[in-house]
């Protein structure tokens, strides 16, 4: 077995969505260190920059899960800590004293220091300085442009589900607890589970997508209706998913749905029996979808 070398790799960036452009950076160093770790913030910097924050990508639960799968472990730091240093002080007071770090690694278009002041090859100067060993990974590109956690968002606006599972490198999942909800899906004969969106989590275009539902470890294929429902006059935005073959009580728990494609806009129906005859519709065509599909990734 290889002897691990003694400090530790970091890995350094906004991760805030961990797509492909993501995982280029925090995979980047392949040799064995003691520590492996991403640098991750408490809150996106942009909050403490401008006050308000982009919608997440991706729950603290999901977060951790895919960083174990990298063999990656996350420190989380604030923002305000570091915003102020400057680049040398980030080099020597964070990497070198804070985290021991023998290997860094960054994006190419990374960005530290008080005012931003310090880029990509600052860093690659700054360490070797100190014989720190620095890789910058280069660009991942989709559809002629480099991945951005600004494009997935604008993609998820939009309702391009395959564009957002092309970027991130995993179908688009949230795992929110289960709460009750009105259920009529019972009345209609399609029992659904109602989850509700996180402050700051970015929600997709308004509208029916076929999914996937993982709940104890198996996968089920599903429905989710992804607004308001204009039928029952509701203002709350809202996750209300059939899960195609599963009965069971769910309320209190997290499974996790993945959000595959889109198959309509929300509707506004006039009557109860024109809703189901839809909902069955609606079945039909997210199994076909989904029989040519599977998850995959984290």
């Amino acid at each position: 077995m290889e002897e691990r070398l003694t400090g530790a790799f970091v890995a350094l960036g906004t991760f805030d969505g961990l797509h492909l452009g993501h995982q280029a950076v925090i995979t980047a160093e392949k040799t064995e260190y003691q520590r492996k770790l991403a640098l991750m913030f408490t809150e996106h910097p942009q909050l403490s920059l401008r006050g308000e924050a982009p919608g997440a990508l991706i729950t603290p639960e999901k977060e951790k899960k895919i960083l174990a799968g990298w063999g990656v472990t996350a420190e989380y730091i604030d923002f305000s800590y570091v915003c102020n240093l400057t680049p040398e002080a980030f080099v020597d007071d964070i990497l070198i004293k804070k985290f021991n770090a023998s290997s860094v690694a960054c994006g190419f278009n990374y960005r530290f220091g008080k005012g931003a002041s310090g880029n990509a090859k600052t860093l690659l100067r700054l360490c070797a300085e100190r014989e720190i060993k620095v890789t910058v990974a280069q660009p991942v590109e989709y559809d002629g442009e480099a991945v951005s956690s600004t494009r997935i968002r604008q993609a998820l606006c939009e309702g391009r589900m395959k564009d957002v599972k092309n970027m991130l490198g995993r179908y688009f999942s949230y795992d929110f607890e289960v709460v009750h909800g009105d259920e009529r899906g019972r009345v209609l004969g399609s029992p659904t589970i109602n989850q509700f969106f996180t402050e700051n989590f970015a929600v997709p275009q308004f509208g029916v997508y076929a999914s996937f539902t993982v709940i104890d470890g198996k996968t089920y294929p599903s429905v989710t209706n992804i607004g308001i429902r204009p039928t029952f006059r509701n203002s709350e935005k809202r996750s209300e998913t059939n899960i195609i073959g599963f009965n069971g009580d769910l309320y209190g728990k997290k499974p996790e749905v993945f959000i595959v494609e889109k198959l309509r806009e929300e509707m506004k129906f006039s009557s109860l029996d024109e809703l189901k005859s839809q909902i069955d519709k609606d079945k039909e065509s997210a199994l076909t979808i989904l029989k040519g599909e599977k998850i995959y990734g984290f």
